[in-house]
């Protein structure tokens, strides 16, 4: 048996859920500078069992609307705003199941922390060396949140990470990879 998935070539986007399309429109495209490509939405099933089918949601939820924005040369995101009975309405903290982050590459953490202090963004202890195979002459990250609370990362390793020593592959790197830099 040939072991993982047959004809797998990378991750095509992330999807998330937000309380404001709108709000978070603004926030991925106006302050960190993606660019929005389409609409989504509005999708419901008013009768049937489609959600509940497909995602193990309520049948009656809705999404009111949503969008796909590109960062840089990542992936694509995938925004919704949903309606739903029995809703949560909390973002999961990192350490609850599901809780997550976005992580961006930047040239310059402690250039972007600044930029987004000075836009009102809650920016979590500034600019961190990287730790353990994360490390490397460099190497930068740091946390902040985003308006509504979903935690993002800044990241930066310019002359590469520990990790990648005496190895003949390497996670993505965008300024070997032919990405274009801003």
């Amino acid at each position: 048996m040939t072991r993982g998935l047959p004809g797998l070539r990378g991750t095509e986007h992330i999807s998330f859920s937000v309380p404001d399309l709108d709000q978070a429109i603004a926030f991925f495209c106006d302050v960190l500078g993606c660019e929005y490509f389409y609409p989504l939405g509005p999708f419901r099933d008013p009768a049937g069992t489609w959600f509940s089918d497909n995602f193990r949601l309520h049948p009656r939820t809705e999404v009111t609307r949503g969008c796909v924005v590109r960062c840089g040369n990542g992936s694509n995101l995938e925004i919704f705003e949903f309606k739903a009975p029995g809703q949560r309405r909390e973002m999961p903290r990192m350490s609850d199941w599901g809780g997550m982050h976005l992580a961006f590459y930047v040239d310059d953490v402690d250039a972007a922390t600044t930029y987004l202090a000075a836009h009102g963004i809650d920016v979590l202890g500034g600019k961190k060396p990287g730790i353990g195979p994360e490390s490397g002459d460099g190497a930068t990250f740091g946390h902040f949140y985003s308006p509504w609370g979903m935690l993002l990362e800044l990241v930066s390793f310019p002359n590469g990470k520990t990790y990648m020593e005496g190895l003949d592959r390497v996670l993505w790197r965008p300024h070997v990879s032919g990405a274009p830099v801003r």
